[in-house]
């Protein structure tokens, strides 16, 4: 079991400071690792217009175990047969892992000062935007319904699902459960992914809003993870980031971890148990995450 020093952090409600906790935790295995970053504070409406930045959070990066399994967490694989993938299918899955390639070495000639080179690499990531039929139809679709041509949209959007299933699935999602709010993006992490070897690390951040009159406590977690290739692995967990949070009428919490994945797309999904500590003997519930995307390409929301 590999470990590494866990940060927490806790906001002040009356004074509005923080204050950092530094212990040492481990992180999970199999599919990802959480990462030990966890935010309490009361409900605020700014979260929604940020962008994912180190500002806002911190990811750190967790070692997988030699077993894969982390302590509460029980992956299992379950490979779904796919009906032979089509060539768009197959097409798009390679332009996917062709951009990821030129970003990383576009990130790699700026770090090195090769300006020339990084210049030489950002035309041809611009040319590839330009042509890449997902980003293309993307823009547009959004474009068709900008101007009500409505039967344009829907023949954009009717190709992107034959080209690109996940295409039409927001790096973002947002769902509420019994007046628990849950809400999610994700980020692609081109520093720690390696396309060449397969290898893509997405970083998402959630925060949860208790909406309701009634104080909960996070129990457990459960994930659904869908790669590119429709294989789907299930995680389970105790609580997130190593706590079972209580969480306050009107008050939210939020926290950041991080899923790596063996193609450039794929999704999440899952549920958080939860039950009222407000009275003996209350039932758990189950609190909806609401599926979100996994992709190198985002989206073209600026906001979640």
């Amino acid at each position: 079991m590999q470990s590494l020093f866990n940060i927490k952090v806790f906001t002040d409600f009356n004074t509005g400071t923080r204050r950092l906790v530094v212990g040492r935790g481990s992180c999970g295995g199999g599919l990802f690792g959480e990462s030990e970053v966890g935010v309490i504070r009361r409900q605020h409406h700014q979260w929604f217009n940020s962008r994912y930045s180190s500002k806002n959070s911190r990811i750190l990066a967790c070692a997988n175990n030699g077993n894969g399994n982390g302590p509460g967490q029980t992956p299992s694989s379950t490979p779904i047969p796919s009906s032979s993938s089509s060539s768009s299918s197959s097409s798009f899955f390679s332009r996917s892992q062709t951009y990821a390639l030129l970003k990383q070495r576009l990130e790699v000639a700026a770090k090195s000062e090769d300006y020339e080179e990084a210049a030489r690499i950002r035309d041809s990531l611009k040319s590839f935007e330009e042509e890449e039929p997902v980003l293309r139809l993307r823009r547009l679709m959004k474009e068709a319904i900008a101007e009500e041509r409505f039967e344009d949209a829907a023949k954009f959007r009717d190709e992107l699902k034959e080209i690109a299933p996940h295409a039409l699935l927001k790096c973002s999602s947002d769902a509420t459960t019994l007046g628990i709010r849950v809400q999610v993006r994700s980020v692609y992490i081109e520093g720690r992914s390696q396309p060449s070897r397969g290898q893509y690390f997405f970083a998402y951040r959630i925060r949860i809003t208790n909406n309701s009159d009634r104080p909960v406590q996070l129990l457990r977690r459960h994930w659904i993870i869908t790669d590119a290739n429709e294989k789907i692995e299930n995680v389970w967990g105790i609580g997130v980031i190593g706590e079972q949070p209580v969480i306050l009428p009107h008050t939210g919490f939020e926290y950041s971890s991080a899923c790596p994945l063996s193609t450039p797309n794929g999704r999440m999904e899952g549920d958080f148990e939860m039950k009222h500590i407000d009275r003996v003997g209350s039932q758990s519930f189950n609190v909806a995450i609401a599926p979100f995307s996994l992709s190198i390409l985002g989206d073209d929301t600026d906001s979640l």
